[in-house]
């Protein structure tokens, strides 16, 4: 009875919070577990991508673009580099700056790798109907707008 009654206190604020980090849970492993396959970690691939994507760019704009400390982007950067597929290249105007840029095997990888991942997100993102996967969105976008207020 004592459990019931903690449960019936639970805020639909907080339910509903677990039910999105579960459902994140549970979709990112669908998602990125083929990862393993090409040795990339959630944050390499993360690179790789927005590289491939948006093109070569300052540590800092890549940092942003999948949501990783500097610090944190720098020891995946690095690791990336033992495996020849990005390459720092120092800029001419201010040479305390690095942009990041795919090489030629980089290249090679994600065009391998990204179709597939596009594919297994739209397949697990049709269990929503388009006006479920609209709503989604909207309402991550709103979540996202919101997170940084008081």
């Amino acid at each position: 009875m004592k459990h019931h009654k903690q449960m019936k206190r639970i805020s639909t604020g907080w339910q509903s919070f677990k039910s999105l980090q579960l459902a994140t849970d549970h979709i990112s492993t669908e998602i990125y577990t083929h990862l393993t396959r090409h040795k990339l970690t959630v944050s390499q691939f993360g690179v790789l991508q927005a590289l491939h994507t948006e093109g070569p760019m300052h540590q800092i704009s890549l940092a942003a673009q999948i949501a990783k400390t500097t610090g944190n982007l720098t020891t995946v950067i690095d690791n990336l580099e033992k495996r020849d597929l990005v390459k720092r290249v120092r800029e001419q105007k201010d040479r305390r700056y690095f942009k990041v840029e795919l090489t030629p095997e980089g290249k090679k990888l994600i065009r391998k790798v990204y179709p597939a991942h596009v594919k297994r997100v739209e397949q697990v993102m049709e269990k929503l109907t388009g006006e479920e996967q609209e709503a989604l969105r909207k309402l991550c976008t709103k979540l996202l707008e919101s997170g940084h207020e008081g």
